[in-house]
């Protein structure tokens, strides 16, 4: 049985779209607030939903994403309520969700009891940046078994030996990494990860998603020019901090539209 995520990326496929996967971070401003963006997300044309999971030391995440975190667990946000958030979400909506969070956190909650947690709540999969593809097997396993993907990534630097071992085991999509460094809004080259791309895709069948540094339409459509998909977080997020929900909205409708017209 096909996956939500599977469908999804099958259905952008057969109308030669490029998928639009929005990072909001759970607990932002608050529960409701989230359950308020996920929705603007999805109306605003929105393909999937990458769910931020709040960690005190998200290493991988620039200034703002870090700022929103600290702020979705100063008000509270915990792992237990993020699936509580998914299992609200699943009475209106049917996008994919991949939880996106560090290991720590969800070790401390015990990684099987998450994923039996996980998949009844509704969620679809997991994106864990601080877990690198040699340490990952057991938890692809323990995903596999509850009909969760488990993403894994590529950057610039990724070597040829290093993408063929993440291309055997990819599953749900490959996250690449369009420059090294944290997340945020920045100018960026897309040439070197377009050719990481290219590579990857001799290799699998596996959908790719671009991520890190855009936050306009014309970025995205850059971002795009290899890729099945483009993931767009700190742009959005800055905007739902400062409870700019209506531009956050009209953001996500000109990328998707952008997106459509390339």
């Amino acid at each position: 049985m096909m996956s939500r995520l599977q469908k999804k990326f099958d259905e952008l496929k057969t109308l030669n779209k490029t998928g639009l996967v929005i990072y909001l971070t759970a607990g932002l401003p608050d529960f409701e607030g989230t359950i308020r963006a996920f929705k603007l997300a999805e109306q605003a044309g929105a393909d999937i939903i990458e769910l931020g999971i709040p960690f005190s030391d998200p290493m991988a995440d620039g200034p703002i994403i870090q700022a929103a975190s600290y702020q979705a667990i100063k008000n509270g946000m915990t792992l237990p309520k993020v699936l509580g958030l998914v299992k609200e979400i699943r009475k209106f909506s049917q996008l994919p969700i991949m939880g996106m969070g560090y290991i720590n956190n969800m070790l401390n909650y015990g990684f099987e009891k998450l994923a039996v947690d996980a998949k009844a709540a509704g969620m679809d999969g997991f994106i864990i940046p601080d877990v690198p593809h040699e340490e990952s097997e057991e938890m692809r396993r323990v995903c596999s078994g509850q009909g969760l993907h488990l993403v894994e990534f590529v950057t610039p630097g990724t070597t040829d030996e290093r993408i063929k071992e993440t291309c055997t085991t990819a599953d749900g999509f490959i996250y690449c990494v369009s420059v090294n460094g944290v997340t945020g809004v920045r100018e960026i080259d897309y040439t070197p990860i377009n050719n990481v791309i290219a590579h990857v895709k001799k290799q699998t069948d596996t959908p790719c998603a671009v991520g890190f540094g855009i936050g306009s339409p014309a970025a995205a459509v850059k971002a795009a020019a290899k890729a099945d998909a483009v993931i767009v977080g700190s742009a959005v997020v800055k905007l739902i901090m400062e409870d700019r929900f209506e531009e956050a909205g009209e953001l996500i409708s000109a990328i998707r539209q952008a997106l459509d017209k390339r």
